[in-house]
This record gives C-alpha cells, structure tokens and sequence, in this order.
C-alpha cells in the first residue's frame, strides 16, 4: 500500500513508498483494530519534520511515515475490540506509552520520560497511508453525523486538553472562574481554542499578526463571537490596555518570542498554557527580572502542554459537535485547502511554507 513519508534527520525527504498492509493480528491479545484512512491532517508539525528539524524513524527503518492528525473507517476488529467495530468513523490518539508510572495509568500524553512515541512524529509510523492498525485503546469513535470535521479532532483535543489543564492547575487557587481569555495564532488550534473558550462564556480575544480586512481567518474568529486584533496594529501591551489583561492565555502562533511576549500581560493569578513546538534555535532576550518579580507577587502560572489521550479525542470531539450547532457552517471554513490523494504530496510542500493557508488535508479514501 502506499504512504507518504520522509527521511528523518535529512531535510526536504518527503516521497511516496510502498509499505507492507497492517493486520489486526499485528496487535495483541484480540485488540487490533484495522482503519481505511479516509483524511489526514497535515500541519506545521509535518513541514518540520520535513525540515529536519526534529523526528525519528521506529527503530530498523531509515523511514518515518508522517501524518497524527488521523480520520478514518474502521475494516476490521480483533476479537476483545467491543467499542468499535466495522463501519464505526474513528480518530486516533497520537502519543503511545512509555514505562513511566503515567505510561501505567493510561496517561502517556504526560509521559516523565525523556524518549517519547508519537505516530507520525517520533519512533512510530504516523497515518499517512492506505490503512494503519493500533491498539483499541487509542481508538476513538467519532459520530459520523459530523464526518466532515473529522479530520480536525486531533487538533481539537490540543485545545481541549490545553484548556482543561489550565482549569485543573488553578485549582490551586480554589475558587478561579476567568473572564478574560487571549488566544495567540489563528491557525486550526488557535480558531478551535477560541470556539471552545467562547463557549465556556469568555471573552475572548484572537490576535494573530495579519491585518483583519479580508482575512478569513478574523471572519472565522468573530464568527465565533471573539474580537480578533492583529499585532500590525497593536502591541499586546495596546491590545491590555483596551481589552483588559487576560486571565487566560492560550499560546498557538508557533513562534517562541511571542510566548514570552506573553508572560508580560497576564493578569494576577493568571494562566499561561503553551501549545507551539518550536523546533528551531531562535534566542529571544527578555526582561528576566521585571517577569520574575510580577510572577512571583501576581501568582501566576505558565505550564505547557501535549498531544491528549483518548478522554482529550472525546471532549475535542464534543466541542466539535456543540460549536457545530451553536456556530453553524463556521467551523468547516477551517479546512481550506484539500489535497486529493497521496500522490499528490508534492502539492504539500509550498502550501505548509504559505503563511495565508489555514488547513491542509490529505483525502486519501472516500468513505
């Protein structure tokens, strides 16, 4: 069957191969569960591992079949699987455990060890292919009534589990109910994290760096219900002078500078959560001791954050389908550019690289 994949560790390898059909027998104790993949999410993540920027083959290949933002069909179950079973839509969990005690107790996506398994990132083929198996555990059904936004429940559990870490580490404080949220970046996790607060009732704020005139980006956003602000016209000390400090940042842009950027506007016991993985070697200077000295008087708090495990799928996956009544037709203008069928991968490369882009996918099957 086919697959897109790349050379780790040598930049700009991504090609079309051919690679064995998986079996449900490949997995354990009757809990394989075989997927048709219909789409697959391509995200800045992919271009960076096609920039060699980080990545690593599963160990005796030279290879790494790229894709973690998986939708697809399931074909066939082993005989313990009782949750899914043929026909069932599904998407898949991206992180796979370690031996760490949090590897033990199904939380793999806050793993304490320093090597790490992700499908289609680190050490596992990702699902850039015809078909891939897995274990039933990181499978997770997804209804097919909203099939059309399939493709977007792997970023949705970022921000569902970005969001819920943040509520559930300020709970420190006892009783926190924030008013005031920032999302920084109008990309797919920005726009789905900006759904997701609106409809926890906060006042949100987008800001990304392009103007808002004939932006779709700034349509989906106030579609939304949240005010977007570009960082052309207004610096974030501007954006907090006339919108309030937020309580709550959600950081999505991808650029670490804006990340500390951030920690100079965050309200008093505020939150902070990191979601960009900057694969890069950019340095930034800092006002280190001004941020020290209002962190530690103004009780707050910055913390980062990973791919979810299958309980993040399924709330992202609720967000998906409450926004998609309460907002209706907004999210799937997300999904802006769709590339029919892998072997027109090299279609990729200049669409990732183009800033203006929102949402790259792959449909590899119809289904």
């Amino acid at each position: 069957m086919k697959a897109i994949a790349v050379h780790p560790g040598k930049a700009h390898t991504m090609h079309l191969r051919d690679i064995e059909k998986p079996s449900i027998s490949d997995i354990p104790n009757g809990r394989g569960v075989l997927v048709k993949v219909l789409q697959v999410g391509v995200d800045a993540t992919d271009m960076e591992i096609n920039e060699a920027l980080y990545g690593a083959a599963p160990a005796g290949d030279d290879y790494l079949v790229i894709g973690h933002e998986a939708f697809g069909i399931v074909e066939e179950v082993g005989s313990a699987v009782t949750h899914v079973q043929p026909g069932d839509y599904v998407a898949c969990t991206v992180r796979r455990p370690g031996k760490s005690i949090y590897d033990r107790i199904g939380r793999s996506d806050i793993t304490s060890e320093e090597t790490y398994f992700e499908r289609g990132i680190n050490l596992l083929h990702g699902f850039m292919t015809e078909y891939f198996v897995d274990d039933a555990e990181f499978i997770v059904k997804y209804p097919g009534a909203l099939k059309n936004l399939g493709v977007l429940a792997e970023p949705a559990s970022v921000c569902a589990k970005a969001i819920e870490q943040a509520y559930a580490a300020q709970q420190r404080l006892q009783v926190w109910e924030p008013k005031k949220a920032w999302v920084m970046g109008a990309g797919q996790i920005g726009l789905l994290a900006t759904m997701m607060l609106k409809l926890r009732r906060l006042d949100v704020c987008t800001i990304a760096r392009s103007p808002a005139e004939g932006n779709l980006k700034a349509e989906i956003a106030e579609s939304f219900g949240a005010q977007y602000v570009s960082t052309k016209d207004q610096s974030l000390h501007d954006v907090a002078r006339e919108h309030g400090r937020p309580d709550l940042i959600i950081e999505a842009t991808g650029n670490s500078m804006i990340a500390f950027q951030c920690m100079n506007v965050l309200n008093l016991n505020g939150a902070l959560v990191l979601t960009s993985v900057t694969g890069g070697s950019r340095s930034t200077e800092i006002e280190s001791d001004k941020i020290n000295l209002e962190w530690v008087l103004g009780n707050k708090l910055l913390l980062g954050t990973v791919n979810g495990n299958f309980r993040h799928f399924q709330a992202g996956i609720a967000d998906l389908a409450l926004g998609a009544s309460m907002y209706p037709g907004v999210i799937e203008r997300i999904l802006t550019h769709p590339i029919d069928g892998m072997d027109q991968y090299e279609k990729l490369l200049p669409l990732l690289s183009d800033s203006s882009v929102l949402k790259v996918f792959v449909n590899i099957a119809k289904g």
